[in-house]
């Protein structure tokens, strides 16, 4: 399928690169999009193997007829819980026999839009639309009665897929996307990450401007925050870029009003009543820009000693795929190199090959992505009811990291 859609409104095509550089009010641009969903293939055995990794690295199937995994949690034990958003259901997922390859499945959760998943102290926390739930996980790995925390989260609208993770200081991280496109929220929890405490209690804004963090996690190291958010729709085949951000505590990243590199948005003044100019002051920029529309969603360091040293720290990121360009981008995982201080220095493809015929088709969107104690990457598919196991065998030298 492919259309064209044409938008005429004052907004950003043909933007400086200067936040002060803003059109002036009462021009109109015309601006073109692009809608192109690949064809979905199935998901064989020669395509899996067809899937291109660095040296030493083999991907295979870790479980499948899955209807539509999402998010991810993994117990201690190396249980596997996974969230089916359209059902609302949470699925144990077992490998008992350590082969890489599940042979138990049991339903152990359903309410309404369950997605996000977070695991801590023998407690499963679980993200709905508008409530957070916890519950016991139980000595056989199902679970007590869903207790509710919240039902008053910010409303869905546009992006309703709230994710957990906790952070190194033991609370828990909640981030709720916006409820559009580009536009100026009336709820101040929306496009924002969510601190909460265990309990439920002191639940507070930790940053803004963020219009859907769906991945985000801690360096290993020296434990800053780093997550992935998308950029707007409907600005061309390239732009908005995502954004690889360190996420600070009462920081502000821009969006709607300041987007990517400090590029104003004319359509979305700042709220404050500054400038542009004003407002990119003080919001933070990110630290790397992504293909636009590539849509990232999972986010994780590398932990595992098991993994060349070359990884060190490196983090791995979900591209879902994209939707809104002519020529598709994303149906991949990329790896982001860290240096030695802890600062992103580049994206490097890292598994690449679902995305077939020249881009014509696809047979596998990745989604979440969790590290298990082997080192090995588990990573969903909710297009295909595929998760993928990504796997250290050989010992080959990866590439130099680069300083």
């Amino acid at each position: 399928m492919k259309t064209t859609a044409l938008l005429a409104v004052a907004c950003l095509a043909g933007y400086a690169t200067v936040a002060q550089n803003v059109p002036p009010e009462g021009t109109p641009f015309k601006m073109t999009g692009n809608i192109y969903l690949p064809k979905k293939l199935p998901v064989t055995e020669e395509r899996v193997k067809a899937l291109t990794v660095p040296a030493g690295f083999t991907v295979s199937k870790y479980a499948e007829g899955l209807d539509m995994p999402r998010m991810l949690a993994l117990a201690p034990n190396g249980d596997v819980y996974v969230s089916n958003r359209v059902k609302g259901t949470v699925t144990l997922l077992r490998d008992a026999n350590k082969d890489g390859k599940v042979e138990t499945t049991k339903q152990v959760a359903q309410r309404a839009h369950l997605h996000g998943l977070a695991l801590k102290d023998n407690k499963l926390y679980i993200a709905a639309v508008r409530e957070l739930y916890v519950a016991d996980v139980k000595a056989d790995g199902t679970l007590g009665e869903l207790k509710t925390l919240y039902k008053d989260l910010p409303d869905a609208g546009q992006h309703a897929n709230r994710t957990l993770n906790f952070g190194p200081d033991g609370k828990l991280y909640l981030s709720v996307g916006s409820t559009c496109n580009a536009c100026d929220e009336d709820n101040p929890e929306n496009a924002t990450l969510l601190q909460i405490n265990t309990d439920g209690s002191g639940r507070r804004v930790y940053a803004t401007g963020l219009r859907n963090t769906i991945g985000f996690d801690w360096h290993p190291t020296t434990k800053a925050l780093f997550g992935m958010d998308h950029g707007i729709d409907w600005l061309g085949d390239e732009d908005q870029q995502e954004e690889f951000n360190q996420i600070k505590e009462g920081a502000n990243y821009g969006w709607p009003s300041i987007i990517a590199d400090g590029k104003p948005y004319p359509a979305n003044k700042p709220k404050s009543g500054e400038t542009y100019e004003q407002f990119d002051a003080k919001a933070v920029r990110p630290l790397l820009l992504y293909k636009a529309h590539s849509a990232p969603l999972g986010l994780v360091f590398n932990r595992s000693q098991q993994l060349p040293v070359e990884y060190k720290n490196d983090a791995f990121v979900t591209m879902h795929g994209s939707w809104n360009r002519a020529q598709p981008s994303g149906y991949k995982i990329v790896r982001v190199h860290f240096n030695e201080q802890g600062q992103p220095q580049q994206f490097e493809d890292f598994v690449t090959g679902w995305l077939v015929e020249g881009g014509k088709s696809e047979f596998g969107r990745p989604c979440a992505i969790v590290q298990a104690s082997d080192g090995s990457l588990l990573v969903s598919d909710d297009d295909n009811g595929v998760i993928y196991r990504v796997a250290y065998t050989g010992n080959k030298v990866a590439p130099k990291k680069k300083s």
